[in-house]
């Protein structure tokens, strides 16, 4: 039972954080088209974005392994 119930949370975060992190820089985009690039708004939905790939999803590609 506990090893389904992991696989089953792994699983479905593997699939949802990806697809969050898609939809918050969509947002954010257009947010930025709606009220310009110097937007609170759309710079936090951003970063957020962008701490949840880095935490979930694909790390950012370095071109040096310590920078």
């Amino acid at each position: 039972m506990f090893i389904w119930s992991f696989v089953r949370r792994a699983v479905l975060t593997a699939v949802l954080v990806p697809l969050g992190v898609a939809g918050a820089r969509r947002l954010s985009d257009t947010v930025e088209r709606r009220r310009g690039p110097n937007n609170r708004a759309s710079r936090l939905l951003r970063q957020g974005a962008d701490t949840a790939q880095t935490l979930f999803g694909r790390k950012k590609k370095r071109r040096f392994g310590f920078l």
